[in-house]
């Protein structure tokens, strides 16, 4: 008797655990989808190492059309920086104030950041799908989501997703070009 009860509370343990439902649609039109989103906020951890240094910052990105805003402050406000590129010209606002704009911004952030970020192609990566202007190496999760992608010399691990409305966007992803390495954690998403 005590087996059957043991069974059976076993059972209704497992029957219990909620099953994460996989994403519908074959991959071709949900990369569509998720490369076309315009609109979107992601918030979160950005943690970095260069050869030379490392850093950590909490990261607010905003996607209006073609223009990433991206906001990056240290801890404790010892440092940060504010960067928006529509595209063509890129603008940077560092700690002390200073705005920047084209060839002198993107000094001022390779000097903050110790590489220069794949501006262009980030917008996509971050929602989990390639950049659609250049060729990609793409492997899949279980689930049908990007578990890796290759693109611009860099690797682009995907440790983890969250269902915000109709997608699934990454929670966790891991960024490697060279000895640049990059973990983002992205907590929360904002999609219109």
């Amino acid at each position: 008797m005590r087996v059957v009860l043991l069974c059976s509370a076993l059972l209704g343990l497992v029957s219990c655990q909620t099953i994460a439902p996989v994403p519908n649609g074959p991959w071709s039109e949900r990369r569509a989808a998720l490369q076309a989103l315009e609109n979107y906020q992601a918030s979160g951890q950005l943690a970095a190492a260069t050869p030379t240094e490392g850093f950590s910052a909490s990261l607010r990105w905003q996607q209006l059309g073609a223009t990433s805003d991206v906001l990056l402050r240290a801890p404790l406000g010892v440092g940060g920086a504010h960067v928006n590129f529509d595209g063509e010209i890129l603008r940077v606002t560092n700690n002390q104030g200073a705005q920047l704009e084209g060839a002198q911004a993107q000094a001022e952030l390779q000097r903050l950041l110790g590489f220069e970020p794949p501006l262009t192609s980030l917008r996509y990566w971050l929602v989990g799908a390639p950049d659609p202007a250049m060729a990609a190496i793409e492997s899949l999760d279980g689930a049908r989501r990007l578990a890796q992608l290759q693109q611009r010399d860099w690797t682009i691990e995907y440790a983890d997703y969250q269902q915000s409305g109709n997608y699934w966007l990454p929670r966790r992803m891991a960024l490697v070009r060279g000895p640049v390495k990059l973990k983002l954690q992205l907590s929360h998403w904002q999609l219109p």
